[in-house]
């Protein structure tokens, strides 16, 4: 019987387990390796850091919902690839260290038929002295990190309650990060919760970012019908929150109650903090790669950055060369046809954002966002593939395409959690990579808007009660899209 690997349990990876399994039935072995004993609906984590949510209601354990749906689960990490096999088979095969399921140290090697790697990011807090829950800051990226951060803002408001000034930074730890949407809303809940409990005038709010202009987002920014922009939007939105913003940095250190950082002009300047949420740049999850005779291919089949290298045009241009056609369509590993990287797992041809630098010559460039609803349509896709190839018996049958240079998404970014005083950013824009060769702005300005609102945090609030439940498994979770 086929077997069907899936490296990873997020968004990507358990979309693609659940997909394969609905897909193949009987037909195939679906097995999920992850490290992780829990799903965590990353989104919400910036809710728990500003305690609006506890933890319990942004992650349900993995393993009762693969029970249910007849998918093998391994609590491991992966820590090689073997695509063309070992000394004893030619099935390709990935190595494995167990995390849990009272094996924990445990090795062993799993073969596969088709591997889909959806192993996520490596939180690289270490490339910037002093970074996270181990430094000098705390982090929203998980949620045991999103309830450390809300221990720590709950000290701040119990200051600025006894009359204590303080100063809130929160942003990008490093000059390559991504997600400049979570520190966004992070940010603005934060503002929102000291408004609530009455201490915003004792506080400095300030959002430091990597980004070359507000509502730049990892994405170019976004022009919108009438001659509106969303550096225009943001600003605007900043301003009315007063929100002091710090742009073109490159955070070199962060110190006890001091962030040092470097600006793409030239300046190195420091700010004093007295809380600090601030993102770490992601690498590749750190794996190996070898050849039947045990020889290294990592650097055939990973890029630089420890991300999978998939059917994107990898070769070096400037940025005004930059096309939509360089991004992946069906995420197959070019020399290994039956493996796929989709996700944060999968390395993009290029930023997304126009990459700067300081006369330094470190980089300062936003990584193209690829959470999400791409994550999970990524992954779905690449399930949907290797089912029509097992089914057909045809391994070169045609493989389904979602690139990100044809897809549109939706995003709702959370400007504070309530039910009447709550709202939310909601933006849409087709495509996520630009292409001024089909487009003068880059998007069809026709889907690409922005609108602000208590809507908005009415839809988010319902997406996260919708996406865990189809993460779950349960009853028609197939009609909730990605």
């Amino acid at each position: 019987m086929p077997k069907v690997l899936i490296l990873g349990g997020g968004v990507s990876g358990h979309t693609a387990a659940l997909h394969a399994k609905r897909l193949l039935g009987n037909k195939a072995e679906v097995t999920v390796v992850t490290p992780n004993s829990k799903w965590n609906w990353i989104p919400s984590n910036i809710w728990v850091g500003v305690g609006k949510m506890t933890s319990s209601q942004v992650v349900f354990p993995l393993a009762p919902v693969y029970k249910r749906k007849k998918i093998e689960y391994l609590q491991a990490k992966a820590v090689a690839i073997r695509p063309f096999g070992d000394d004893s088979s030619e099935q390709g095969a990935v190595d494995i260290e167990f995390t849990g399921q009272n094996r924990i140290g445990e090795s062993s090697r799993i073969r596969y038929d088709y591997l889909v790697n959806a192993t996520g990011p490596q939180l690289r807090f270490d490339l910037t002295k002093g970074l996270g829950p181990t430094g000098n800051s705390v982090s929203v990226c998980t949620y045991q990190h999103a309830e450390e951060a809300n221990k720590a803002l709950q000290e701040v408001i119990a200051k600025l309650k006894a009359g204590q000034p303080q100063t809130l930074v929160i942003g990008m730890g490093h000059g390559t990060c991504t997600c400049e949407g979570a520190a966004f809303e992070y940010v603005f809940n934060v503002d929102h919760e000291l408004r609530a409990a009455k201490v915003r005038d004792l506080a400095e709010v300030i959002y430091l970012s990597n980004e070359h202009e507000l509502g730049d987002f990892g994405v170019g920014g976004m022009e919108f019908e009438g001659g509106l922009n969303s550096e225009t939007w943001m600003t605007d939105i900043f301003a009315k929150h007063n929100i002091k913003v710090i742009l073109q940095a490159h955070v070199t250190e962060v110190l006890p109650n001091e962030v040092e950082y470097e600006t793409i002009s030239g300046e190195t300047l420091t700010q004093k903090f007295d809380f600090a949420m601030l993102l770490p740049p992601f690498r590749g999850v750190t794996m190996a790669a070898y050849d039947r005779l045990g020889q290294d291919i990592t650097a055939d089949m990973f890029a630089a950055n420890g991300f999978m290298k998939v059917d994107a045009d990898y070769s070096v241009k400037d940025f005004d060369e930059w096309r939509g056609a360089d991004w992946p369509k069906t995420y197959e590993a070019p020399l290994y046809p039956n493996v796929f990287g989709v996700g944060i797992a999968f390395a993009p041809p290029h930023a997304i954002s126009k990459p700067y630098k300081t006369p330094k010559g470190t980089l300062v460039a936003p990584a193209p966002p690829r959470t999400g609803m791409p994550a999970g349509v990524q992954g779905r896709v690449a399930a949907e593939t290797i089912a029509l190839r097992i089914k057909s018996g045809d391994a070169k049958y045609p493989a389904k395409t979602a690139s990100m240079a044809d897809m549109g998404a939706a995003c709702i970014a959370s400007i504070g959690n309530g039910m009447f005083d709550g709202s939310a950013a909601t933006i849409t824009m087709a495509p996520i990579v630009p292409d001024k060769t089909v487009y003068p702005t880059g998007r069809d300005l026709a889907v690409t808007s922005g609108e602000i609102g208590l809507a908005g945090h009415w839809i988010k609030r319902m997406l996260h009660t919708l996406f865990i439940y189809k993460a779950k498994a349960l009853p028609g979770w197939t009609n909730i899209p990605e």
